[in-house]
């Protein structure tokens, strides 16, 4: 039976047992994604890259995802969330381990978009959460496991420089020291994998049943115009968020000049920020839901969408460390806000392709990133000018949050699953220790 509550202290439950295996399978894929970000500065240098190479390898690093992740989409209809999971950490912990090998600009961006397969991950790690937890707590559920898994992109803008560092403090040379660094990250996802396969199970019921009708859930999805007003905010917030992840060592570097270690430091706290602030959206997204119906979780998004775009050009004119670490830091506590809030809705769009209406919307969010690493590429506009035109474009796309609508039938339906689970007095589930 789906949970009704988080407690994080039950590693012995199906559902629990899947939430906490989950969020650290995406931690390690998101640590593993954006472990080379904070290490740019010496590559760029070693590999002699210009600022349109750099830039194409940022698109490069979120680009395959979009594919990847209406793929596994897909696959988490067709076979489960516990295989599909399997394979994408062991077959992706390769490409991670096999960045050391590249030795030119063309090898090291061919290694990063394959490390970008990863990305893939989000999908897995929001359907499994949402077959697993009830209604009252699905949000809360998807934007905590979310938000801690997104955590590895904070922990690897600190933990990196210092891994390298390390390396070198044991003789490894600038040229073998990110390169063995980077083999850490692989090993772990390598052996989660493993660990995935044999910990979990697909659903609170036991193991998945394949699906033949996969491929119809999948078009039926693609033909609701809400799941694509989802995935245009899903870029406008997520997309946002790899931006910033991949970007922000090399801002703070070559705009104020700091070190690598402090620059990845200060931009570490960005990705820190999903300790609470994507399960805070999504915590919130079921308050609202609770008072206002599946009205109310889509008015939220809307909300924290416009209140980022206004931070984002906020942080593109802050010209201190202190005023931009400000910026930047209240731009990711809407960003994660609004993340949260995101997929807080999705798993109300349609119950029969809930794959498909995750990896569409997760697909998304990467869309949104490549779209804004062109601007970073561009040798025509500085990076304060790039961020503040998507600042304005973030801001824009509030609004499509008024096409994302649910019938009279769709309100009823989830109230009388509210109901049937919890009583007629239901209030939404929070997240506990016990």
């Amino acid at each position: 039976m789906k949970a009704t509550s988080i407690t994080l202290t039950d590693f012995r439950s199906a559902p629990m047992r899947a939430f906490h295996m989950t969020w650290l399978a995406f931690f390690l894929c998101f640590f593993g994604w954006f472990g080379i970000a904070p290490l740019m500065p010496i590559i760029r240098a070693e590999l002699h890259l210009t600022k349109d190479q750099v830039g194409n390898t940022i698109i490069a690093s979120v680009a395959i995802t979009i594919l990847a992740r209406l793929l596994f989409g897909w696959l988490c209809d067709k076979f489960g969330p516990r295989r599909a999971y399997t394979a994408l950490l062991v077959f992706g912990s390769l490409p991670v381990m096999g960045i050391g090998f590249a030795n030119s600009y063309e090898s090291f961006l061919a290694f990063r978009l394959a490390i970008g397969a990863i990305g893939a991950s989000f999908v897995i790690t929001q359907f499994h959460t949402s077959v697993m937890f009830g209604p009252n707590v699905v949000g809360a559920a998807n934007a905590t496991a979310a938000g801690w898994g997104n955590l590895g992109g904070g922990v690897t803008q600190m933990v990196m420089p210092l891994l390298v560092a390390a390396m070198a403090s044991l003789g490894a040379d600038a040229w073998w020291s990110w390169r063995l660094a980077m083999i850490v990250p692989g090993a772990a996802l390598f052996v989660m994998g493993i660990a995935y396969y044999y910990f979990t199970q697909d659903s609170p019921e036991g193991d998945w049943t394949p699906k033949p009708t996969a491929g119809a859930g999948f078009r039926e999805a693609c033909r609701d115009p809400r799941v694509w007003s989802l995935a245009v905010m899903y870029a406008a917030c997520f997309g946002m968020e790899l931006t910033i992840d991949n970007i922000a060592a090399l801002y703070f570097v070559d705009n104020f000049g700091l070190s690598i270690q402090t620059a990845g430091i200060l931009a570490g706290t960005f990705g820190m920020m999903n300790l609470f602030a994507r399960a805070l959206g999504g915590i919130i997204s079921d308050r609202c839901h609770a008072k206002w119906g599946l009205r109310g979780r889509t008015t939220m998004l809307t909300a924290t969408i416009a209140l980022e775009g206004l931070a984002l050009m906020a942080f593109s004119q802050a010209k201190s460390v202190g005023l931009a670490v400000a910026a930047m830091l209240l731009t990711g506590l809407f960003i994660k806000l609004s993340n949260g809030a995101t997929y807080a809705v999705t798993p109300f769009i349609n119950k029969k392709a809930m794959g498909a209406v995750a990896g569409l919307v997760g697909a998304g969010g990467n869309i949104g990133a490549v779209a804004a690493g062109f601007l970073f590429k561009s040798s025509s506009s500085a990076w304060p000018q790039a961020l503040l035109l998507l600042g304005v474009l973030v801001a824009a796309s509030a609004g499509l949050a008024l096409f994302v609508k649910f019938s009279e039938a769709d309100e009823t339906a989830a109230h009388h699953e509210m109901i049937s689970r919890h009583g007629a007095a239901w209030q939404p589930a929070s997240v506990s220790g016990d």
